[in-house]
């Protein structure tokens, strides 16, 4: 949602879905079956961390998939006002259970993480989203202009982060493309940025950082000429990213993550496109929603019932972050907008396929 970069610091709290080697895969009833199916799987060397007592042979890899089930979690009352902290508590008491992925927004040089984001994170995984500059092109970065920044941070990283965790450099990059050459912000100057950013991070230390490149993953983007050309490669993104909102084009979780639109009848849905471009690779929802309908007061009772259903018809699916605000740019998100939405929401929070793996200890 590219309205969110208009504020300067935003805290998300989400939570992802991961399955790796051995997971199970059912079909779900009502939902569409895709075309190919692809299991994500994490080809580190050492890649499987020991399982907790808490549930036996289900563990977190090294690129943080968990081996059974998924992820869960979500960003509380963005735009609402509230600290972080506040935020995050209310937020799982609401839903009922405590989050598995914390996501919080950074921009330019603002230092991170902080204080609190490191107490937040205990028995959580960050996702830190970062947007390097306001001010340079993504060629320039690629060139260097903010290579004291980046030493900072990996500084930072090493000093006070020890833990694993997500990493996404400028995420939903397709609204700034500006494609005619010379601008500084082509889709290739995006991948340039990108390799930068985490190829200079890694040089300096920073080896705990899972990466994951988000996509807007909408039609219109992805019927761009350029789409392609944004990727920045596979030994630099660990995860595919994806932030979908169901507007009125959208009625059930399917149709959420495969949306198509007959003015651009090549796309074949966001999901359908990884299975070919990515095998293998773990998608994390890294933002996703459903907007308040009031002439449909049931419509997020009913989505959020789908979701249930279908998650997983889409194994390839690891991550989920919800984003919960009264008043995002398009509209209201908040998943307890009525009593019976959050019962939904609840009913779906606590489903065994979104705690089967433990938090890693990291």
């Amino acid at each position: 949602m590219s309205a969110l970069r208009r504020v300067t610091v935003i805290w998300f709290f989400g939570t992802g879905l991961a399955v790796a080697g051995a997971l199970l895969i059912y079909a779900a009833t009502s939902a569409p079956k895709p075309r190919q199916r692809s299991v994500a799987q994490d080809r580190t060397p050492g890649a499987v961390v020991t399982a907790t007592d808490d549930a036996p042979g289900c563990a977190a890899t090294a690129k943080l998939i968990p081996s059974c089930g998924a992820w869960w979690g979500v960003a509380p009352d963005v735009f609402g006002g509230r600290p972080p902290a506040q935020a995050v508590a209310a937020a799982e008491e609401r839903m009922g259970r405590k989050a598995d992925i914390l996501h919080v927004y950074h921009r330019g040089a603002e230092p991170f993480p902080t204080q609190e984001e490191r107490r937040l994170a205990r028995k959580r995984i960050l996702l830190i989203n970062w947007k390097p500059s306001l001010r340079h092109t993504w060629a320039e970065i690629a060139d260097g202009a903010i290579d004291d920044r980046i030493d900072r941070l990996a500084a930072r990283i090493r000093r006070t982060l020890p833990e694993r965790f997500f990493l996404t450099v400028h995420h939903e990059p397709e609204n700034d493309v500006r494609a005619h050459p010379g601008s500084g912000m082509t889709a290739d100057d995006y991948a340039a940025m990108y390799r930068h950013v985490v190829l200079r991070l890694r040089d300096h230390g920073v080896r705990n950082a899972v990466t994951v490149m988000t996509y807007m993953g909408a039609p219109n983007w992805a019927a761009k000429p350029w789409f392609e050309r944004l990727y920045p490669g596979d030994d630099v993104v660990d995860w595919i990213g994806l932030d979908p909102y169901a507007d009125r084009r959208v009625s059930d979780f399917a149709g959420l993550v495969d949306k198509t639109r007959a003015d651009h009848a090549r796309w074949p849905g966001f999901y359908r496109w990884t299975q070919t471009r990515f095998p293998g690779k773990p998608i994390m929802m890294a933002e996703w929603g459903a907007f308040e309908r009031h002439d449909e007061p049931s419509f997020k009772v009913l989505f959020f019932n789908s979701v249930r259903r279908q998650i997983k018809g889409y194994p390839q699916i690891k991550a989920l972050v919800y984003f919960d605000s009264p008043r995002a740019p398009r509209g209201d998100t908040r998943f307890d907008s009525t009593v019976a939405a959050g019962r939904a929401f609840t009913e779906l929070a606590r489903a065994p396929y979104f705690s089967s793996t433990p938090v890693p200890d990291h």
